[in-house]
């Protein structure tokens, strides 16, 4: 018994001395802090390591780029746009499948060929001219997530003019690459960050959970002001957030965000102003942070009573000028302030 008793102290003495090295080991590891430009928005990944990973992360995310982005002429996306015979890969084929399966699950409020009525609208509130209703159904012809397919390995269109945009889905999934890439590494503590969208894991350099600030919708043309509606302990949780912050035009007295819904061609006439989306996985989030705007608050409540996953933070103007907020029942414990 003695001998068994020695034993069980030696484990447990060297059980708590290696535990002691690794949190040492742990607490001396730096925090790198990587920024750098992709997806024609600033990226910035922090991420524990004693290595510099910079130029893994940039091979990665010119991938996505090269899958994705349709202002690269030599990219997938843009093969698939001009009817070209390419071979899709991994990734074009990845982001393709999960916009078609949450274009279905929000019944065609997030929709990947939406871009034309994007641009054509955004020109007219540019302009003050809005596109007469001929311009709207003569582009609504070639816009809808129904009207394209994968088979085979293949982009079958109902439409050749029909183009495919990513914009709404594609930082999204650039994060989780990231993210992929560091935790491949081993790395458990970091946060990768794409134009507002964002990974986290573990904790922060200051030992304490990731929070991250939603930003409050104004009307600031110098879009400067960057003052904080919440702040959300997001850790080991993907996070995106979809909102014109500083684009609204008002009917009726009400504000609305410049949305297009891809169903009429038309601004949608909701009052969300700002979707957050917490989710497993960023273009996940980044999707339904989309749709949440097209959809408005009503809509948005019933597709979550199908995924309770999804935790949601709403801003949206009350109609007497205020800016109200609305959350999921879940998201109440992530709520820092």
């Amino acid at each position: 018994m003695k001998k068994k008793n020695f034993l069980k102290i030696i484990f447990l003495a060297v059980l708590v001395v290696g535990t002691v090295m690794i949190i040492m080991q742990q607490r001396n590891t730096p925090y790198q802090h990587d920024t750098g430009f992709v997806f024609g928005t600033e990226y910035h990944i922090t991420y524990q390591s004693s290595e510099n990973l910079q130029q893994d992360i940039d091979k990665a995310l010119a991938q996505v780029d090269t899958a994705l982005s349709p202002f690269n002429k030599q990219s997938v996306i843009t093969q698939v746009n001009n009817n070209r015979p390419v071979k899709l890969g991994k990734m074009f084929t990845e982001v393709f499948d999960k916009a078609e399966s949450i274009s279905r699950e929000t019944d065609g409020a997030f929709d990947i060929t939406v871009a034309p009525l994007v641009n054509e609208w955004g020109f007219g509130f540019k302009s003050g001219v809005h596109p007469s209703r001929h311009v709207v159904d003569s582009l609504r012809q070639f816009v809808g997530y129904d009207k394209v397919a994968l088979v085979d390995g293949h982009i079958v269109k109902k439409d050749p003019r029909l183009m495919l945009d990513c914009s709404g889905i594609a930082k999204g999934y650039g994060v989780d690459v990231v993210a992929k890439l560091l935790r491949d590494k081993g790395i458990e503590n970091f946060m990768v960050e794409i134009g507002g969208e964002i990974v986290t894991s573990g904790i922060s350099e200051k030992r304490l959970p990731w929070k991250i600030g939603v930003t409050k919708p104004t009307d600031d043309a110098t879009q400067t002001n960057q003052e904080l509606q919440t702040v959300l302990n997001v850790t080991d949780k993907a996070m995106a957030t979809s909102g014109n912050y500083r684009n609204f035009y008002y009917k009726g007295g009400k504000k609305y965000a410049h949305t297009i819904d891809p169903k009429t061609g038309y601004p949608v006439q909701h009052n969300i102003l700002s979707s957050t989306v917490l989710a497993k996985d960023c273009a996940t989030a980044d999707a339904y942070a989309t749709a949440f705007m097209v959809t408005g608050l009503k809509g948005a409540q019933k597709i979550l009573r199908k995924h309770p996953e999804l935790m949601v933070y709403f801003i949206y103007d009350d109609g007497k000028g205020h800016n109200q907020v609305w959350y999921s029942p879940s998201m109440k414990k992530a709520i820092a302030q």
